[in-house]
């Protein structure tokens, strides 16, 4: 083998590490901001100001709306922000359990779903734009960032099995979080 043959090789080989390195990366850093925003935002439905203003959202959802026949206002916000914490306290445990993390993304992703429905149920365009496409600041731009958390807890949960199918009676560990065996 030549010695230029040989360099190629060991750069490829270093490339190939920094790839896996920065893909790691970006899987920890997606999965601990969906956790950080989750809980965050979960949180956030534990006060009268963040109750108040789901409300209108709520009341106006058929996949919701019949919760305020048995909860009130802040009950509903408390059960939803219950929620929210729970799948960012799951998905918390990916290094520990990646059945918790798993069911985490799922809950993530079905949240994300309702709230991405909000856009069809709640008035969310802006009428003085002409209507339809142009999203209003609240809700429609406030709601649509989450076709990306919903992107995320897909990819995540996608992650999650295919670890689970490379290694099904191995643990997750904090190293197989950031980087996979191929």
């Amino acid at each position: 083998m030549s010695s230029m043959t040989v360099l190629s090789v060991m750069r490829s080989a270093s490339a190939m590490r920094d790839v896996a390195a920065l893909s790691g990366f970006g899987r920890t850093a997606t999965l601990y901001a969906l956790v950080l925003v989750f809980a965050w935002i979960g949180a956030m439905k534990f006060t009268a100001y963040e109750a108040a203003a789901i409300d209108g959202l709520i009341a106006s959802s058929p996949l919701l709306s019949w919760l305020h026949v048995i909860l009130d206002q802040r009950g509903v916000a408390n059960l939803i922000g219950t929620v929210e914490i729970a799948a960012a306290a799951l998905l918390a445990l990916r290094p520990w359990s990646t059945i918790a993390s798993l069911v985490g993304a799922m809950l993530v992703a079905a949240t994300t779903l309702v709230t991405l429905s909000f856009l069809f149920t709640a008035p969310g365009w802006e009428q003085s734009l002409g209507g339809f496409p142009a999203l209003s600041v609240v809700p429609g731009q406030f709601l649509v960032k989450d076709a990306v958390l919903l992107g995320a807890a897909l990819w995540l949960a996608g992650d999650t099995l295919q670890h689970r199918r490379r290694a099904p009676s191995e643990p997750a560990t904090a190293h197989s979080i950031g980087a996979h065996r191929t």
